[in-house]
């Protein structure tokens, strides 16, 4: 009973997670993100990272963090290019876009 309930528990913070944004209006802005993350979030070059299947809370966090200045070192300055005209609205619909998309 304990692991459904943890499990249960996992599934609705995921679902929340997903929820904030609109994944097809983040497909759209995610035009801009194919050339390091690829297609659909998933790279062919091992220096970016997967986005697809990601938790949309945790991505929207990282994209707040470089359009801020607070991650830095690796490609922050070039994230921070990218994601510096982005809105929070924005932001959330990319979230949602690779949360949603298979790993």
């Amino acid at each position: 009973m304990k692991k459904w309930a943890m499990l249960t528990g996992l599934m609705l913070c995921s679902l929340s997670a997903q929820a904030k944004g609109d994944a097809k209006a983040g497909e759209e802005k995610a035009v801009m993100c194919v050339a390091c993350h690829g297609a659909t979030g998933k790279v062919s070059v091992p220096l970016y990272p997967n986005l697809a299947g990601q938790n949309a809370e945790y991505l929207a966090h990282a994209l707040q963090a470089y359009k801020k200045g607070e991650r830095s070192g690796g490609q922050a300055e070039i994230m921070k290019a990218y994601v510096s005209g982005l809105s929070d609205s924005d932001i959330d619909n990319l979230a949602a876009y690779y949360a949603s998309q298979k790993p």
